[in-house]
């Protein structure tokens, strides 16, 4: 898969694809992220899939599609990818925003999600 890490991880999340999700996290990824009301926190992969396919984007969530991905420069050893999301689910027609700070080479190994949650469109 091409693309920077931070693209392959927004696509993985914006497709819900968890093979895809799991194959830019380091085994023992350290991941925290943050929602309206709740800091999440766990390591390792099935962690981070647990987290954003169990209850940031559970099974009735659709995407439907990426509004916008922006990677900004460096800081030090410290990357970023930005994303918004248009989704729907039961309860209606929603947009969503996360912004991602990563370290890794191969595969990110520190991982910080800020979610705006879901705001109605």
């Amino acid at each position: 898969m091409s693309g920077t890490l931070g693209a392959r991880l927004a696509s993985a999340i914006a497709a819900k694809d968890e093979a895809a999700l799991r194959a830019v996290l380091a085994d023992d990824v350290d991941f925290k992220g943050l929602t309206p009301g709740r800091l999440w926190e766990g390591t390792g992969p099935d962690a981070v899939v647990e987290i954003l396919f169990g209850s940031w984007f559970e099974p009735p969530d659709e995407i439907e599609r990426v509004v916008d991905v922006s990677e900004r420069e460096d800081v030090a050893d410290t990357s970023h990818v930005g994303y918004r999301l248009d989704l729907t689910n039961p309860g209606g027609s929603y947009v969503a925003e996360q912004q991602a700070y990563y370290r890794g080479g191969d595969a990110i190994e520190h991982l910080r999600i800020m979610c705006s949650g879901f705001r109605p469109r």
